[in-house]
């Protein structure tokens, strides 16, 4: 029996807020250990590093795919994987030790058991979890260490790529099915089913899911890439270090617009996927995040940014 549909877009939607409040309370760890992803949070040049960073990595990928090195790119993934949470755990055991030699040494121990985990057993609820500490890990970094325009424009350009690579050129459902074949945790998972497996079941063809209307012929398991719920938390981030307004516990009230804009967002994109086809979450995620923290800006009179 399918469960209740509500039950998988509740627990994505919760696992959105639990990346965006988690990068929130990384991000103070991360300044504190020097780690950043760009030296000058204000600099222009910035998101157009990203844009391009991440067009190399992904034609890196889809030549592998071409080629048919399906377990190079896992190791390439879980190897990108296990660096980030190397960085997390440096962070977080810096927080309470002094001594940098055995800081290094358990964020080594550390991420690599994450990475075997997520290796030798890549069930969807231990995706999800190590996937959440990832992902603001990682929105952390970045939210830390770019300043509100350069992230506003990171947002606008990595919406409009993701759109024509889903639409226009349909590399990246390629990418994502290649990646998806080799169980790569890349992306969260909500069964709709009772005794669904993503070891046993996988996902199937991206492109090719029926919509829920069709009965239990549709889809085993709502999906979202993990980078839908990291952009949106990196301005959570950003907005929430970068600017000095009113708020409410560790959140100023543009980051907690941009998380209520978000999850609007996120609404926006599930009522697609209903629809049985791969879309571009960063689109609808994105916008609705902008809209978010510029309605929270104008709220408080936090336009210093500007």
């Amino acid at each position: 029996m399918e469960t209740n549909r509500l039950l998988p877009r509740i627990g994505i939607g919760a696992m959105l807020v639990a990346v965006e409040i988690g990068g929130v309370l990384l991000a103070p760890l991360m300044q504190s250990a020097g780690i950043a992803a760009f030296e000058d949070p204000s600099s222009a040049a910035n998101p157009f590093v990203f844009i391009l960073l991440l067009l190399g990595f992904t034609a890196v990928l889809l030549l592998l795919i071409r080629f048919g090195m399906h377990r190079l790119i896992r190791t390439i993934v879980l190897v990108s994987i296990g660096l980030s949470y190397v960085y997390i755990f440096i962070a977080l055991l810096g927080s309470v030790i002094a001594d940098p030699g055995p800081i290094l040494a358990g964020a080594l121990v550390l991420g690599g058991a994450a990475v075997l985990v997520l290796y030798r057993y890549p069930e969807w609820y231990m995706v999800d979890l190590l996937g959440v500490v990832l992902a603001a890990g990682v929105a952390a970094i970045f939210g830390s260490s770019l300043g509100i325009l350069p992230v506003l424009v990171l947002l606008v350009l990595l919406a409009v790529y993701d759109a024509l690579s889903v639409y226009r050129t349909k590399h990246m459902v390629t990418l994502a099915e290649g990646v998806l074949e080799q169980r790569a945790p890349i992306i969260f998972i909500v069964p709709k089913h009772r005794g669904y497996s993503f070891i046993r079941d996988g996902v199937g063809p991206v492109d090719s899911y029926r919509p829920e209307t069709e009965g239990s012929g549709g889809r085993g398991a709502l999906l979202v890439g993990m980078g839908d719920l990291i952009i949106p938390a990196v301005l959570v981030v950003s907005a929430n270090t970068f600017l000095r307004a009113p708020g409410f516990g560790p959140l100023n009230v543009p980051a907690l617009g941009a998380i209520a804009g978000s999850l609007l967002g996120l609404s926006l994109l599930l009522r697609f996927v209903d629809r049985g086809r791969a879309h571009a979450g960063l689109p609808p995620l994105n916008a609705g995040t902008i809209l978010g923290f510029l309605a929270g800006c104008a709220a408080t009179g936090a336009w210093a940014w500007l």
